[in-house]
C-alpha cells in the first residue's frame, strides 16, 4: 500500500487519547489506570476498590501471552472490551473454548486484521472483543456494546468484585 494511503488509513483511526476523552466524559465514575504495561479503564467510583472493574483496555504491544494480533508490525494497538454473553452471542455466536496457557481462542479470526471487531483472541472465552486501530466510525458502531460494558461493571462495582 502506498504511504499517502496507509497514512490516510491512519488518521481515520480512532486514537486512544480520543476513546479515553470519550469514556470519561460520558461515564462517572471510571478511572483510568496502567496495569501490566496496558492502559484501561476502570468503574471505581471513589476509588473504593483497590483497582475497581475493568470495562475497557488498551493493548499497544505483543505480551507474553497475547501476541496474536502482531501488535509489534508499528503503530498499532487492540481496544478491548468486556461485553455480557448475549452481546458477544449477537456478535459470533456461542463463546469460544478457553485455550491453553499460551493459546488463543480458536474462532477461525485473523486476529492481525485492523478495524476488524471480533473475538479477544485470549479472553474471547470470557466474552471479551477486540479491534485493532478501529476508525471513528467503528468505535462509534462498539458504543452500544461499551454502554453494556459500564453497566456490568457498574453492577460488578455494586457486588464489591
Amino acid at each position: 500500500m502506498p504511504s499517502d494511503q496507509l497514512n490516510d488509513k491512519q488518521s481515520l483511526t480512532a486514537s486512544i487519547e480520543d476513546i479515553v476523552d470519550y469514556m470519561l466524559s460520558t461515564y462517572e465514575g471510571l478511572v483510568l489506570s496502567e496495569n501490566w504495561g496496558e492502559r484501561a479503564l476502570f468503574y471505581n467510583p471513589g476509588s473504593k476498590l483497590p483497582k475497581g472493574v475493568y470495562v475497557l483496555s488498551f493493548k499497544e504491544r505483543d505480551g507474553e501471552n497475547d501476541r496474536a494480533s502482531e501488535l509489534n508490525r508499528g503503530n498499532l494497538y487492540r481496544l478491548n472490551i468486556g461485553v455480557g454473553p448475549k452481546s458477544f452471542a449477537a456478535r459470533f455466536g456461542s463463546k469460544p473454548l478457553r485455550p491453553s496457557a499460551g493459546g488463543v481462542v480458536e474462532t477461525g479470526h485473523d486476529f492481525t486484521q485492523i478495524n476488524t471487531i471480533m473475538p479477544h483472541p485470549v479472553y474471547g472465552w470470557m466474552n471479551w472483543i477486540g479491534v485493532i486501530n478501529p476508525t471513528h466510525e467503528t468505535f462509534d458502531g462498539l458504543k452500544q456494546e461499551i454502554e453494556g460494558a459500564v453497566i456490568i461493571a457498574k453492577k460488578k462495582f455494586q457486588q464489591g468484585k
